[in-house]
């Protein structure tokens, strides 16, 4: 049956928006169109409600690309966005790098590939946890010397003229690879979290669109609250919500705004990251000949919380369990695109000069002590491709019902609405998750009246997917799994009624469930990720696979005294210098005759308050305590002398830790430092 049919006994409920927006050209060579209007995405005319994942190609070896971006694909991801971030192409003014994990357009070349679309965030300013958002040193020296001319994020003519460049280098990679021409590239975001004014953004976007950039449509982040008043309709401000953020001051659980991102509500408006609102009259075109239109920007967002990172002075560490209830909570609140912040974590690229991640002291950004190199983010997929179990999985189940229900679902307007709950047309969302607070509630969407192939279904079980005439769900925690058809309940995990099969999953027949090419396949343990690598299905697991013994870790040196953990310029706890690694612990580990290819890792278990390793003297990866493990590519350290740091932390630092991190170190003597374990962790695929 095609949900099509559905769709066209469903219009007479549904308030249709009139009108599109109007950015760049939105056909492409096969005469595909792609359009916004007040709903969100409408391709080859017809309503989608797409998933967006965050992943940046310069923080993935270039080598893993396309492997990582099948494996979005199987955590339901449909569009991914990029940030290009300026410091990583032209450290030093007028010499650019795209070459190896910057090549940018080899990157959209995978994409186009993998038919998989794609939003460039251009900056100027990015951040992203970046070494001053983005900005080159250089530009910051420049905007410091001559603020005149090189004020950052500004009209000022210096500074416009090397935005300009970067403009123009961006486009140089992404030419030919536009919506327009048969690309991937379908949207690009103007600057980054910027109050303007106006008069900047517009300056932006115009040459934005000069330099070639002319795709359907054209984003801002929806935060912070503007300076002004913005020109209706010339840049779609997109919105957020975390779970808990590393950028917060405070030493406390769930701090300010954070409970609130798990509840339903009519407004998009978020404190945690100053989220502006808008009144009706700017929601609504202003135009008097188009007020017929009743066109209001669609409720789209770039940056649901798919993880978070942990900062010197907050170490959060998020269970997995967050990200799917802040999709449900924006899904039942009107919203047409879920778009995680991070989907996939990353690396940063190794700087000599300095770190390449955002701190206290530098001139801009959040401020906030990040690792050196890692990125992980504890996004559904970490830094290494490694699935967040939970994470990966909840949402992934929560994507294949959008798949299959989502056309239908980004056409009904939202009828009720309270703090836990809310309906959209025969569609029921429900949260009372929250973090830390009630990590017992559960999130879900269920059917109530659902029309499909003549009959009317509901259930106490969530969709998952539909093949054919046959209807799979999948459990719903805490809720005994029932399932009524045409208001008669029927019994059974499998049963069928004129022309409509229904099957009920098990939870662990759920995990293991992928949805390819319209059929249905079992990856052979739960946890695995099954995706499709051309012809091809793939299944991937990840598995220790060996422990590493006394012949190949040999402690070198005792840690010094733990250091007394000063406050940085932001009046919270500074992370270590390179200094202070000089007083780590320190153990020699040998790696020969262990795998060292691609699809190896080292798995680091330790506590403390810092861990680094290096390769012949380089560092290769960093972490900041948080109770999970410390991972590292074998591939950095083959054919190399590694070295393990570890530094203490003491009973009295400042920084947050949550309850089960704060026991061990509150029942420690004076401080905490333990290596507990190493061992390879290895990506088996069948």
């Amino acid at each position: 049956m095609k949900l099509l049919s559905i769709l066209f006994s469903l219009l007479p409920l549904c308030a249709m928006a009139q009108g599109t927006f109007s950015f760049g050209t939105k056909t492409n060579p096969q005469g595909v169109t792609f359009e916004v209007d007040s709903r969100g995405f409408i391709v080859g005319g017809k309503h989608i409600l797409p998933v967006m994942g965050e992943i940046h190609y310069a923080r993935v070896p270039a080598a893993e690309w396309k492997r990582e971006i099948q494996k979005m694909r199987a955590g339901g991801i449909t569009i991914i966005a990029t940030y290009c971030f300026w410091i990583h192409h032209e450290a030093t003014e007028g010499q650019w790098d795209w070459s190896g994990n910057k090549d940018l357009r080899r990157f959209l070349q995978i994409c186009k590939e993998e038919n998989m679309p794609v939003v460039l965030r251009v900056g100027p300013f990015c951040h992203g946890e970046v070494y001053q958002g983005g900005f080159p040193v250089w530009i910051t020296e420049k905007a410091e010397a001559d603020p005149k001319n090189y004020k950052l994020r500004s009209t000022a003519p210096g500074f416009l003229a090397a935005t300009k460049s970067l403009y123009e280098n961006i486009f140089a990679q992404a030419k030919g690879m536009l919506w327009k021409d048969g690309g991937p590239v379908v949207g690009v975001q103007i600057e980054n979290e910027c109050r303007g004014p106006w008069g900047y953004y517009m300056t932006l976007r115009d040459m934005a669109i000069k330099t070639g950039f002319d795709v359907p449509f054209m984003t801002r982040t929806g935060w912070p609250k503007l300076n002004g008043t913005e020109e209706f309709g010339k840049l779609l401000p997109l919105y957020g919500d975390y779970a808990d953020g590393f950028w917060d001051r405070t030493l406390d659980d769930m701090p300010g705004e954070y409970p609130k991102a798990f509840i339903m509500k009519e407004q998009r408006i978020n404190a945690n990251i100053a989220t502006e609102t808008f009144s009706k009259k700017e929601l609504t075109e202003g135009d008097d000949k188009a007020k017929n239109s009743s066109l209001t920007y669609p409720y789209l967002t770039c940056e649901l919380g798919g993880g978070m990172m942990p900062a010197y002075h907050r170490r959060i560490n998020m269970s997995g369990d967050e990200a799917m209830p802040l999709a449900i909570c924006k899904l039942g609140s009107g919203s047409n695109l879920p778009g995680y912040y991070m989907y996939h974590g990353g690396t940063n690229p190794y700087c000599a000069e300095h770190t390449m991640a955002e701190t206290q002291a530098t001139k801009v950004t959040n401020y906030n002590d990040m690792p050196y190199m890692s990125y992980d983010f504890q996004a559904p997929l970490g830094e290494m491709g490694q699935p967040n179990l939970n994470a990966f999985h909840q949402t992934r189940l929560l994507h294949q019902f959008l798949a299959d229900w989502g056309e239908m679902l980004s056409l009904m307007d939202v009828d009720s609405l309270s703090d836990h709950y809310a309906r959209r047309g025969c569609f029921e969302f429900y949260n009372d998750y929250v973090r830390i607070l009630n990590e017992d509630g559960k999130a879900y969407v269920r059917p109530v009246d659902m029309p499909f192939n003549g009959h009317s279904i509901t259930a106490d079980a969530q969709p998952f997917c539909f093949i054919g005439n046959t209807l799979y769900f999948i459990p719903i925690k805490g809720m005994t799994p029932r399932i009524w058809i045409d208001n008669k309940l029927v019994s059974g995990a499998k049963f069928q009624v004129s022309g409509l099969e229904i099957v009920l999953l098990t939870s662990d027949e759920a995990m293991r469930a992928f949805k390819i090419d319209d059929k249905l396949y079992f990856a052979k343990k739960a946890g695995n990720i099954m995706y499709k690598d051309g012809e091809k299905i793939v299944e991937e697991e990840w598995k220790v696979t060996k422990k590493l013994g006394s012949k190949n870790i040999r402690k070198v040196k005792d840690a010094a005294a733990p250091r007394i953990v000063p406050m940085g310029t932001q009046k919270v706890a500074a992370m270590p210098t390179n200094e202070d690694f000089e007083k780590a612990a320190v153990w020699n580990l040998n790696i020969k005759g262990l795998p060292t290819g691609s699809d190896a890792f080292l798995k680091i278990d330790y506590a403390g308050d810092c861990a680094r390793v290096y390769a012949d003297g380089k560092l290769v990866m960093d972490n900041f305590w948080n109770g999970k493990p410390m991972l590292v590519r074998m591939s950095d350290l083959a054919g190399k002398n590694v070295e393990l740091r570890i530094l203490p932390l003491r009973k009295d630092a400042p920084i947050y830790l949550q309850k089960t991190q704060k026991a061990l170190l509150d029942n420690s003597k004076e401080s905490l430092l333990k290596l507990e374990d190493i061992s390879i962790l290895s990506v088996l695929t069948y």
